[in-house]
């Protein structure tokens, strides 16, 4: 018999890491539209919020590499070591999220499982290729994205250098509704799903069902969770992404938003995790570049970049240390 308590917990604490993923990664949706005045902010976040729980219904590929390709099997691992992967994510995304910096949900999550199965069962329980496939797309997204916004942005400059700037920027303020709504939308189709996956693998594991194939009802709550977290909004964050890496012009925002949701829409479709702080982060950067180089804030950036890098090691200790407190505190109790 399957212990349900075990199971309920790590129920909870991935809709709890999902509502804080919704939080913590709003600015990811909405920050280069209300930075850009295209948007008020109330009415962002609630359509965000809205579209994010419609991306999360569409798809289950990705919470199922989350779940199938971290472990080389579910037998290989309990509860116990979900729940601490689980708690050393959601320290990181509350520590990063204090401290105003853009850091990702989704290494945080692959870093505290990591570091929890480590602890627990040893290197050989985790999957080496398929944990290779994840850290390689989030790493190649933020690049992809970087460089697909240099290149949209220069190809916008060439469309519109004989309108005036006004009327540009007029129409890119419209035009910024609809991309920030996709954006939303993609952001939803890949986040969400990773709780899902995660949940998935515990009731794998514990022996509730006997495939990776994601129950509807982990899907609705999954999708509820991050809808919620994303209404409460991440000021801290939003002005971190849509103010402090470049001064964004309407233009700037619909480019660096169409980019990122593109970006991340093709991961989905993939079934490939990608963190959408890194996406957006690198949309704006390059967008930004193609305006003029020096006219991104590269000592930001570079903060960026290192909280990125600190992030899985971080957690895995977080999530390894996590592991050891609570097998000394419950033992075999739990």
């Amino acid at each position: 018999m399957p212990d349900m308590s075990l199971i309920i917990v790590v129920v909870v604490l991935a809709l709890t890491f999902d509502f804080i993923n919704g939080f913590h990664d709003t600015a990811n949706a909405i920050a280069t539209c209300v930075s850009t005045r295209a948007i008020r902010p109330g009415i962002a976040i609630i359509g965000t919020a809205i579209l994010n729980f419609i991306g999360a219904m569409i798809s289950t590929g990705v919470a199922k590499t989350i779940g199938g390709d971290i472990v080389m099997s579910p037998d290989r691992i309990n509860e116990m070591v979900i729940i601490a992967g689980l708690i050393g994510a959601i320290i990181w995304n509350l520590l990063t999220w204090w401290f105003g910096m853009p850091s990702s949900s989704s290494h945080a999550l692959i870093g505290g499982m990591i570091g929890a199965i480590i602890i627990s069962a040893g290197v050989a329980a985790l999957n080496d290729w398929g944990i290779i496939k994840i850290v390689l797309s989030l790493i190649l997204s933020p690049v992809a994205a970087l460089t697909v916004g240099y290149i949209i942005m220069q190809i916008i400059f060439c469309i519109c250098h004989s309108f005036k700037p006004a009327k540009v920027n007029l129409t890119a303020n419209r035009l910024q509704i609809f991309s920030a709504a996709l954006m939303a939308f993609s952001h939803g189709s890949n986040d969400a799903q990773k709780s899902m996956g995660i949940i998935t693998l515990a009731l794998v594991s514990g022996g509730v069902i006997g495939t990776m194939e994601v129950p509807t009802v982990v899907k609705i709550l999954c999708a509820a969770a991050m809808a919620f977290g994303t209404s409460v909004g991440g000021w801290k964050i939003i002005r971190t992404v849509g103010g402090r890496i470049f001064k964004m012009h309407p233009i700037h925002g619909f480019a660096a938003d169409l980019n990122s949701a593109v970006v991340i829409l093709s991961a989905t479709l993939l079934h490939l995790p990608v963190s959408t702080t890194h996406v957006v982060s690198g949309s704006i950067m390059g967008v930004g570049a193609a305006q003029r180089v020096k006219a991104v804030h590269w000592d930001v950036a570079r903060s960026m970049v290192v909280a990125w890098v600190m992030t899985i090691p971080c957690t895995a200790m977080m999530g390894a240390l996590s592991y050891l407190v609570i097998t000394a505190i419950f033992g075999g109790a739990l």
